[in-house]
């Protein structure tokens, strides 16, 4: 052996040298020096075996462990009249928390807003105070306030994560516009949405015949997966009486046609969401409560008492006040040329002297002053002048911004191809 060792080359010889002296050191050397006498070491028996007593407690004791904390997590639903004091005094917290949670930032603002049915979900530390609050204020927004190492609370916006998707349904006009888009599987607003879009263009009430269409595109959101609501309307057609009218939404929330004109008019044609004309303008008519002809200057438009009534413009309220003929009601001012009357409001919801968006409520259909039921009586002048509100020419709103031009125009050109591939592909699962 020691002949084939001196046969190997020199740095082989010097490597397994080592390597057995090593292993000699291990072996002769005990790695630690016994706590007992060697007199008192007992002696092993080859192929007994032996139990060893561990303190496991101390072993454990031993370890670094992180400090627990008890939490106990409570969630409280908001009642009618409810409000932060109530729910923390119904959970065991003191006013001088609520006091701190109410000033922890901006935010906790939101927790002045709570309705009822919506819940506050509250964790609370073994000494019975609050370390933590939830409060969950949409599907996808959550306030939540933490105490922090100083006794105080701040307050931070969670947010999940939304999924947008495009979806398309399309129908066809057989008796109602509303039918129809409950046929095409249109929830209520979607269908009041559409008509809102187009209602500058067609008249829902008297202008829609059968054989009319509507083809549009909208959004769904999901969270993890699973439906939570639709979105806005993102592309729209309706064909009225072989005329189709596009409208492509943008970034602004607003409407266009595909080369970029508004299909906001500077005035609604219709400023009430009505059951049916009750009363045309007429240059004379038989009145129902004077029981004498005159001249009927507006467009009556039955809806039930309680519907609200929008300002058909941009402008300034000139009037707002009652009298026996009118009722309540409302003047509004749209710049120097045009003036609008909404009268026989059941409640006026602006005052003179206010400045009013269109689309704002300025009161609600009623039947008050010489009115033989509920609806709107409404009036628009040019000039001084009573014109027919059904058919007087509008003026149109601002198309879209010449710096937005190109980027619309991309848009736009994206939205008509899905439309159009959409419409091939239902006619092709028809």
């Amino acid at each position: 052996m020691i002949n084939a060792l001196l046969a190997l080359p020199k740095l082989h010889r010097f490597l397994i040298v080592t390597v057995l002296a090593v292993l000699l050191l291990v072996v002769l050397i005990p790695s630690q020096k016994s706590s007992l006498p060697e007199s008192q070491l007992p002696e092993l028996e080859i192929g007994k075996r032996y139990s060893l007593d561990i303190n496991y407690q101390n072993l454990a004791s031993s370890q670094p462990q992180e400090p627990t904390e008890e939490l106990d997590t409570q969630i409280f639903t908001v009642s009618k009249g409810d409000n932060l004091a109530l729910i923390f005094k119904r959970a065991g917290l003191s006013p001088q928390e609520t006091y701190r949670v109410s000033r922890a930032g901006d935010l906790a603002k939101k927790l002045l807003k709570m309705k009822p049915g919506e819940s506050l979900e509250l964790t609370i530390d073994k000494a019975g105070k609050l370390a933590q609050l939830d409060y969950a204020f949409s599907v996808t927004d959550t306030l939540r306030i933490v105490k922090t190492p100083d006794n105080t609370f701040s307050s931070a916006i969670h947010s999940k994560p939304v999924d947008t998707r495009i979806n398309y349904a399309q129908g066809q006009i057989n008796n109602s516009f509303w039918n129809a888009g409950v046929e095409a599987k249109l929830t209520d607003n979607q269908i009041m949405s559409l008509a809102g879009v187009f209602g500058w263009d067609v008249d829902f009430a008297l202008g829609i015949r059968k054989g009319d269409s509507f083809y549009v595109m909208f959004e769904e959101r999901f969270i993890d997966g699973e439906f939570i609501e639709n979105g806005d309307i993102v592309a729209a057609q309706f064909v009225n009486r072989g005329e189709t009218y596009t409208a492509i939404r943008y970034s602004d929330g607003n409407f266009y046609t595909p080369e970029g004109r508004s299909m906001r008019k500077s005035f609604l044609r219709a400023p009430v969401n009505f059951k049916y004309i009750s009363s045309s303008f007429k240059p004379k008519r038989f009145h129902p409560v004077q029981k004498r002809w005159k001249a009927h200057r507006g467009v009556d438009y039955a809806a039930s008492r309680g519907t609200p009534v929008m300002a058909a413009g941009d402008g300034k309220v000139i009037k707002s006040a009652y009298n026996k003929f009118n009722g309540h009601y409302v003047f509004i001012q749209h710049g120097e040329k045009y003036v609008t009357k909404y009268l026989h409001f059941t409640k006026r919801k602006v005052k003179t002297g206010q400045s009013v968006k269109q689309g704002q409520i300025i009161g609600t259909v009623g039947a008050t002053g010489l009115a033989s039921g509920p609806h709107l009586h409404y009036e628009f002048l040019v000039d001084g002048v009573h014109r027919n509100p059904r058919t007087v020419k509008l003026p149109k709103a601002q198309p879209i911004a010449k710096k937005e031009r190109d980027k619309f125009q991309l848009l736009a050109t994206q939205r008509l191809a899905q439309l159009d591939n959409n419409k091939r592909i239902m006619l092709a699962m028809r």
